[in-house]
C-alpha cells in the first residue's frame, strides 16, 4: 500500500509539472505576441525574426521556430566542442555527449509546439498602431499599459516554465550554453547575447528599409522588465507551486 501511495503521488506530481510547463508556455507565447503588438519595439531574443517577419512577410512564428533551431545547433556546436576537448572546458564528470545531445534536441520539438502558439495569437490579437488608431489602445498610453502586460505575462509565463525544469526555452538554452562554455556568468552572458541580437536586428532593419524595425522603448523596458517580473512572481509563488509540482526549492531560496 506504501508503494501504492507512492506512485500515485509522484504521478500526480508529474502531471501537475506537465500542467504547469504547458501553462507557462501558453502564457509566455502570449506575452510575446502581445508585445509584438504594441508596436513600440520587442524583446531583443524575438527581435530578429519579428524584424524578418516583418520586413519579408514571413510568418512570425516560423521564422521565430528557424531562430530557435540555429540556437540548437550553437548548442550543438558547443558541446560536442567540449565533448572532443577542442576548446572549452570539459563536460562534467559523468554526461555522456549522446544523452546531453539528445536533451538539446528535445527543444525543437518544444518549440515547434510553442511557436504554433505564437502564429494562433499574433492572428488573434489586433496590431494596436494599425487597427486600434483612433482608440485609446492605438494611443501611446494605451499602448504602454499593453506593453506593461505583455512584459508581466512573458515574465510569469517564462518563470512558470523554467521552474518545472522538463525543457529549456532555446533562448535561455543557448545562453545557459554560452555560459558554460565560456564559464560566464549567466546574467553577463545574457546581457551580450540581448545586446548582439538587438545590433543584428538593428543592421537587418537599416539595411532592408533604411529605419529601424522591432527595436524600441519596449526593447528596453523589455530588458529591464521581465527579469524583474520573474523575480517578483518567484518570490511571491515559487516554494508553493514546486510543493505542488515535486521539486527541490532551488538554491539560495529563502
Amino acid at each position: 500500500m506504501p508503494h501504492a501511495l507512492i506512485t500515485s503521488k509522484n504521478k500526480t506530481s508529474l502531471a501537475l509539472r506537465i500542467l504547469f510547463y504547458a501553462l507557462g508556455l501558453l502564457i509566455l507565447a502570449l506575452g510575446i505576441t502581445m508585445n509584438t503588438k504594441a508596436g513600440l519595439g520587442v524583446s531583443p531574443l524575438i527581435s530578429v525574426p519579428y524584424s524578418i517577419s516583418e520586413i519579408w512577410a514571413f510568418n512570425f512564428g516560423n521564422a521565430t521556430f528557424v531562430s530557435y533551431i540555429v540556437y540548437v545547433s550553437i548548442e550543438f556546436i558547443l558541446r560536442i566542442l567540449r565533448a572532443k576537448k577542442i576548446a572549452g572546458p570539459p563536460l562534467p564528470p559523468g554526461q555522456k555527449l549522446s544523452l546531453a545531445l539528445l536533451m538539446d534536441g528535445l527543444q525543437l520539438p518544444m518549440s515547434l509546439i510553442f511557436t504554433r502558439f505564437l502564429n494562433l495569437f499574433n492572428g488573434r490579437i489586433p496590431n494596436l498602431t494599425e487597427d486600434c488608431a483612433g482608440t485609446f489602445w492605438g494611443s501611446l498610453p494605451g499602448r504602454v499599459l499593453f506593453l506593461a502586460l505583455a512584459i508581466i505575462l512573458t515574465g510569469i509565463g517564462a518563470a512558470l516554465s523554467m521552474n518545472m525544469r522538463i525543457i529549456p526555452n532555446p533562448g535561455d538554452g543557448v545562453v545557459l550554453s554560452i555560459a558554460d562554455f565560456t564559464v560566464k556568468n549567466v546574467g553577463l552572458t545574457k546581457n551580450a547575447v540581448d545586446l548582439l541580437s538587438a545590433l543584428i536586428t538593428i543592421a537587418v532593419g537599416l539595411l532592408a528599409t533604411g529605419h529601424l524595425v522591432g527595436v524600441g522603448l519596449g526593447t528596453i523596458l523589455c530588458v529591464l522588465g521581465v527579469g524583474r517580473v520573474i523575480a517578483v512572481f518567484n518570490r511571491l509563488t515559487q516554494k508553493r507551486v514546486l510543493a505542488l509540482a515535486g521539486l527541490p526549492l532551488p538554491p539560495g531560496h529563502f
